[in-house]
């Protein structure tokens, strides 16, 4: 299967030797990001540094001309990845041989919530996520577009990874997070994750439900949690704690507000793009799940974009919701960790592949290959050696 390692540009600029060692894994790809987020990151191996801090969501390339005198716009990067470090990279990566493709996160950015807090997710309790701008909100969606075009069609690059198109909600890594006292479940994480901004409540207003009463209804359903009562998952708990049909009005507007916005992305994307550029969703197969992997429905999602990268450190039984609905050039690739350090398992990649591909994985993605140490890279290339690459 054709494989693809993920890479940022601070691992790749300054280091002479980083394109020819992510080759060296056996990766035919290396996918490099070229909007993110904050974050802090461990560079093992860079001759210049050990830690890299982006200290907020930037774009790692010149931002363009597009967003002259617009309020909602996005920020270069720091001295984390100053000037064109996105185009510096992926010119390295080219010349060792690999296909580059952008890696681009959009729905998650700490800095836009805290320049502009009338944009973020608000949850049944009033509580602002700063870190989730509502992806229902219009201006919102033109900058998400407006963005993945930008970010995904950079010089060099022959396709694009889209993160975070969709709803982001309670669960996030933020720096010394304190929110896991009381579990959860995917039920409470629902619940906490509905957004009551202005436009959600008008939403949810058009389809039949006085936002007010569902507000103190989630609140009324979240109670036994904050009680101590057993955390639930799965969508049958969430109408089990709100109700059938108030759970199903949420879906109805939270789940068309995700796919109008994912159609628009890609269109906005395959119109900036040259002939043949590949656009692929980060995505969780369940359309009523949030974060990074957006819930996704299986069959619309492929109706429109090339394929889709599946989380699968947990398993790869989310790959066998999109087998249904791909056609013989759709990808559906695996995304699995190979940092043994944030729970990876590069020394099972090899059979972890192999159960991808009985449940309908056709490529592999290596999360990832700059954060990784020197035994987990030896195992990778190892396990890659035995695949084929």
């Amino acid at each position: 299967m054709k494989t693809s390692a993920f890479v940022y540009p601070w691992d790749i600029v300054g280091d002479p030797a980083a394109p020819d060692r992510v080759a060296a894994l056996g990766v035919r790809q290396a996918t490099l990001a070229a909007a993110y987020h904050s974050t802090r990151a461990l560079t093992p191996r860079h001759p210049r540094h050990r830690v890299v801090v982006a200290e907020h969501s930037a774009v790692l390339y010149p931002p363009g001309e597009r967003w002259r005198g617009r309020e909602l716009r996005p920020h270069p990067a720091g001295d984390w990845a100053p000037g064109d470090a996105y185009g510096e990279a992926a010119a390295a990566l080219a010349d060792a041989g690999l296909a580059v493709h952008s890696w681009v996160v959009l729905a998650h950015n700490s800095r836009l919530g805290a320049e502009h807090p009338g944009v973020c997710v608000v949850n049944a309790y009033g509580d602002r996520y700063p870190y989730a701008p509502c992806i229902a909100v219009p201006d919102i969606r033109a900058y998400l577009c407006d963005l993945a075009a930008e970010a995904a069609v950079r010089p060099g690059a022959a396709g694009t990874e889209l993160e975070s198109l969709g709803w982001y909600g309670l669960a996030h890594l933020h720096a010394h997070d304190k929110t896991g006292g009381v579990p959860l479940g995917e039920a409470g994480q629902y619940l906490m994750s509905l957004c009551f901004c202005p436009t959600c409540r008008e939403g949810y207003a058009g389809v039949g439900q006085d936002p007010d009463e569902l507000a103190a209804a989630v609140r009324a359903a979240l109670e036994p949690l904050w009680r101590g009562a057993p955390p639930e998952d799965g969508w049958p708990a969430v109408e089990k704690l709100l109700g059938a049909a108030r759970a199903a009005a949420t879906r109805a507007w939270r789940d068309g507000a995700a796919r109008d916005l994912q159609r628009a992305a890609v269109a906005a994307v395959r119109a900036a793009a040259p002939d043949g550029f590949q656009i692929l969703l980060h995505a969780d197969p369940a359309a009523y799940h949030c974060g990074a992997n957006a819930g996704v429905d299986p069959a619309d999602v492929l109706a429109h974009a090339d394929g889709v990268v599946v989380p699968c450190a947990s398993g790869t039984a989310l790959l066998r919701p999109f087998a249904p609905h791909a056609a013989p050039h759709t990808v559906v690739a695996a995304n699995f960790t190979v940092v043994s350090g944030m729970g990876g398992s590069p020394a099972t990649l090899a059979a972890d592949a192999a159960r991808a591909a009985d449940d309908g994985a056709n490529q592999l993605r290596l999360y990832h290959a700059g954060l990784a140490s020197d035994a987990d890279l030896d195992a990778v290339t190892a396990a890659l050696g035995r695949l084929g690459g």
